[in-house]
């Protein structure tokens, strides 16, 4: 049997205000394609599908154009899909009414049963070879939040690594109780794992903060494969194969730019599980002046004047720009010069964020109470922390007269 493991597709989201609709299309056409052409017989989603609890109309659209697309295709197809931490349990399974009947299968939030019990009937999840037989079960648990974890015992060193431990010994006990001669066990998580790779700019701590990392040994060494999703990066845990983020498909902040995005393809033979990296295309560049660190603004505006794309592409197609700049005084004409530099070039730029001395080391300075401040003494220490000197004048009376236009209630 041979399914696709993928994960953090964040439907929804922006980048620095930039709607990125039109990549999370393109990813979305590519994966179906992909189901296709590899002859898979299911789909594991394993979390973070849409990027914020109330996700855009727009974001829900493509998830469900998606589904009845591959359903259309590959009508005996299996799809999972699990809550992250961005979906909002509630909304992810909505029309699993809907969605069961067709092969699909969505957990939003830990099952149980009335009686408090883990549901089993929801918990468990057959996956069908090409010829319809069962071959393996998916014990699909979604993220875990606080309330989903049973009380520690009080001699308990971390409670919260112990209640999920609880969780997934009960739930891969009771999956693993229902299956048949031949067929193989597999299981999801969103999570963080020991011995993986963050990227702080864009994945949420989550379950108390990386502190809580959970340990590989969570998973039986009998268990086919396991399917996380949270990171980024796609990775195995501790050295395990079966034991794999498949990471996101886009990149989801600057830092991410280099990953090798991708899908997993996994194919199970005989209970052990062979891996194969699709290579997720690259619709949208992401270019930051300077590669690293923060340049002159003489040297980036070089740079920049150096830099070409095609503007006879979309525009929703044209890279996303980055641009650091190191200063030690103000620049006012920055963002003229640097739309003088790219005009016409066919680039978007999503982030100019100037770096100075003086804000690095006034960085970790309390913060002042705003309450008790008028707004043109939060005006004149913001000026000092970035510049090390008090405001010109002329700064000021345009502060000023800025101030009473918004305060007249006038156009400025």
């Amino acid at each position: 049997m041979r399914f696709l493991h993928t994960a953090d597709w964040h439907l929804g989201q922006d980048f620095h205000d930039i709607p990125r609709e039109a990549e999370h299309q393109a990813f979305l056409d590519w994966l179906a394609d992909q189901l296709v052409a590899q002859g898979a017989d299911a789909l594991l989603v394993t979390g973070d599908i849409y990027d914020s609890q109330n996700p855009p109309i727009g974001a829900q659209r493509q998830l469900y154009r998606f589904i009845a697309e591959v359903r259309r295709r590959k009508p005996n197809l299996d799809i999972v899909l699990i809550g992250g931490n961005h979906d909002s349990a509630g909304r992810l399974e909505a029309p699993g009414p809907l969605l069961d009947p067709f092969g699909v299968r969505v957990i939003g939030s830990l099952p149980r049963t009335a009686g408090g019990g883990l549901d089993f009937d929801r918990l468990t999840v057959p996956l069908h070879d090409s010829d319809g037989t069962v071959a393996a079960l998916v014990a699909a648990v979604p993220f875990l939040r606080l309330p989903d974890l049973p009380p520690a015992p009080d001699d308990c060193d971390d409670p919260l690594i112990w209640g999920v431990g609880q969780i997934y010994r009960e739930a891969l006990a009771g999956v693993a109780a229902r299956l048949e001669p031949g067929q193989a066990l597999i299981a999801t998580g969103h999570c963080y794992m020991t011995g993986s790779e963050l990227s702080d700019l864009s994945e949420r701590r989550i379950l108390g903060g990386n502190q809580h990392a959970l340990p590989v040994d969570l998973f039986p060494a009998d268990l086919a494969y396991v399917a996380l999703g949270h990171l980024h990066k796609a990775q195995c845990v501790g050295g395990r194969a079966e034991v794999r983020y498949s990471g996101s498909p886009l990149p989801l902040s600057v830092v991410e730019r280099e990953y090798r995005h991708q899908v997993v393809m996994v194919d199970l033979k005989d209970g052990m599980a062979q891996v194969t990296p699709l290579i997720v295309p690259r619709t949208v560049e992401i270019v930051r002046v300077p590669t690293r660190g923060a340049a002159l603004i003489e040297d980036a505006l070089a740079a920049l004047r150096a830099l070409s794309a095609d503007p006879a592409r979309p525009r929703e197609l044209w890279p996303y720009l980055d641009i650091v700049i190191a200063a030690d005084g103000p620049l006012p004409s920055l963002r003229r010069d640097v739309d003088e530099a790219i005009a016409g070039k066919g680039l978007r730029l999503a982030r100019l964020k100037v770096e100075t001395e003086a804000a690095a080391a006034d960085s970790a300075a309390p913060p002042p109470d705003l309450e008790t401040m008028v707004p043109e003494e939060v005006f004149v220490r913001c000026w000092q922390r970035t510049y090390r000197d008090a405001p010109p004048e002329a700064t000021l009376d345009a502060f000023r007269e800025l101030l009473e236009h918004l305060e007249s209630g006038e156009s400025a």
